[in-house]
Order: structure tokens, then C-alpha cells, then sequence
């Protein structure tokens, strides 16, 4: 295992980059879109709605995802044994306590959100909590963890938010298309209106999917065992196609954040998933436990 730790560190470097050439790109789509309504002038007021949006969500974003899924925090009187077990895990990572939150909602699945570690919350359903196992349960708030140490939650609002303003500065586009002025026109300004969401969205898609990955890697050096992860994955998509979130399907942009796709009611996952395949993400950590072989010891969380 020490032997690939080169190997994985350049991996993460090369993840880091890829996502900020990401995140880069997508910025300058929301400001080109500025730009061809209305000019320098355009794409600087792209730029201040651009930092507004971050700013508010940087601070709020947390905070209003929690609410629109209804999560209650809990502690070591109302939840002792997951709160003890994201204690242990938070500190075999090397990260502060986060809070902890239950959502009632019989889909297993979990996510993590937060702008930084030391401000971070982990999410679990109870149907995670459930019908999966204390082991499988480890992996998954393992994942999320890694999620949290390596800033994903931020990254993930930042994109979120880039999306979201893209697809409503392309709809303003349509608006200023029959401008004799504007070089869209009226063809080219429908053409943006369909076009830059798609394209914001399958940049949203790629960033997503790559953390998902690195997730699954840290998460389950945090639990120290692989399966784990792997067992709880194979799981949460079985009972997530049949199980519906409700809240989810009518916020299709919070999907990212679950560690599976909590999308299947409405189709909304065919084009767009932001999630990589489970089978894939299920042989990764196959062969990661392979790697680790018989040495590796379960770290204990109460």
C-alpha cells in the first residue's frame, strides 16, 4: 500500500486540476454568455452576479439544502451510535466533529455539505440507517467524510451555483435576441438558450463524477476497509431504483451531493447523471481491498 501512495497522490493533483480547469471553464462560459448580450458591459455584470451567487452560497448553501430535505441534528442522546461512529471515523481523518443530521426519507443514501471542515455537516436517511448494516453505515459516512476533507462540498456549490446562473443568464439571452444590436440574434439566442445549460451541465457532470471517485478512495482508507464501502454502494443502488426521494426529484440539482443518484422517478438521471457508475466505483474498491490485502485492520468507532 505505502508503494502506491505516489501513484494516488499524483492522482489527486491530477483530479484538483482537472476540476479547477473545469470550474475555469464554466466561468468563462457564464461570462461569455454576458458578453454576447451585452458586451464588456454584459460580461462584467455577469461577473458581479456570478460573485453574488458564489458568496451567497458559500454562506447559505448548507443551511438551505438541510432544510429543504427536512434534517434534524442529533447528538449522543437522540442518535448515540452514529454520532460516536462520525466521531471516531472524523478523527481516524484527521477532521473536526462535524454536525450530524437525520433526514426521514426510507431511501438510503447520505451527503455531506459545508463551505470548509471546520463548518461541515454529514446527512444520513433513515433508510440508510435502516437496511444497511453498522459496517456498510461506516463506509458511507467514511465517504462522506472524505468528501469534506477534501472540500468537495464547496466545489460542488460552486458548480451548482455556476449552472444554475448559466441556464438563467441563457434564458435572459432569448430576451435580447431580436436586438438589432445584440450578435446573437434571434436564432443564435435561442441556440444559447438550449445550448449553455447542456454544455454547464455536462461540465457539472464531469467534476462530479471525478470526486465521487477520490471520495470512494479516502472514504475507504478512513474505515480502513473497502468493502465496506463497496457492500453499502451495491445496496443504496438497489433500493434507491425502486425507492423514491420526493425531495430530491423536484430539486434535480441537489442530486450530486448523495453519495448515489437519488434520481429515478422522472428519468431526470439518463442525460445529465452526475454520479459515476456503481459497478465501476464497486471494482475500484474491490481492487483497492485486494491491494490492501489481509493487513488491512478495521478501525474501531466506539
Amino acid at each position: 500500500m505505502d508503494q502506491s501512495a505516489p501513484a494516488q497522490e499524483r492522482l489527486t493533483v491530477a483530479n484538483s486540476l482537472r476540476t479547477g480547469v473545469l470550474i475555469a471553464a464554466m466561468t468563462a462560459l457564464f461570462l461569455g454568455i454576458g458578453y454576447l448580450i451585452g458586451g464588456i458591459g454584459g460580461a462584467a455584470i455577469a461577473f458581479v452576479i456570478a460573485l453574488g451567487m458564489n458568496a451567497f452560497a458559500y454562506w447559505n448553501s448548507d443551511k438551505m439544502v438541510l432544510r429543504m430535505y427536512g434534517a434534524r441534528q442529533v447528538d449522543e442522546a437522540t442518535a448515540p451510535d452514529l454520532v460516536r461512529m462520525v466521531r471516531q471515523l472524523a478523527d481516524n481523518a484527521g477532521l473536526p466533529m462535524p454536525k450530524v443530521f437525520i433526514i426521514e426519507n426510507d431511501q438510503p443514501n447520505a451527503f455531506a455539505t459545508g463551505r470548509n471542515p471546520e463548518n461541515a455537516a454529514v446527512a444520513a436517511t433513515t433508510g440508510l440507517l435502516s437496511r444497511l448494516t453498522p459496517q456498510e453505515v461506516a463506509g458511507v459516512m467514511a465517504h462522506e467524510l472524505a468528501h469534506v476533507k477534501s472540500r468537495d462540498t464547496l466545489t460542488m456549490t460552486i458548480t451548482a451555483t455556476l449552472a444554475g446562473a448559466i441556464s438563467m443568464l441563457a434564458n435572459f439571452a432569448l430576451f435580447f435576441g431580436s436586438d438589432r444590436n445584440n450578435p446573437l440574434g434571434l436564432l443564435g439566442a435561442i441556440a444559447m438558450m438550449i445550448l449553455a445549460p447542456i454544455a454547464a451541465g455536462l461540465v457539472q457532470m464531469a467534476i462530479s463524477r471525478a470526486r465521487e471517485y477520490e471520495a470512494d478512495r479516502i472514504g475507504a482508507e478512513i474505515c480502513g476497509r473497502p468493502l465496506w464501502l463497496a457492500s453499502a454502494l451495491e445496496k443504496i443502488q438497489g433500493f434507491a431504483s425502486r425507492i423514491d426521494n420526493d425531495v430530491a426529484e423536484r430539486n434535480p440539482a441537489s442530486a450530486q451531493l448523495f453519495i448515489i443518484n437519488p434520481l429515478h422517478a422522472h428519468k431526470r438521471d439518463g442525460l445529465f447523471t452526475t454520479h459515476p457508475n456503481t459497478a465501476n466505483r464497486v471494482a475500484r474498491l474491490r481492487e483497492m481491498a485486494g491491494e490492501m490485502g489481509d493487513t488491512a485492520q478495521a478501525r474501531p468507532w466506539g
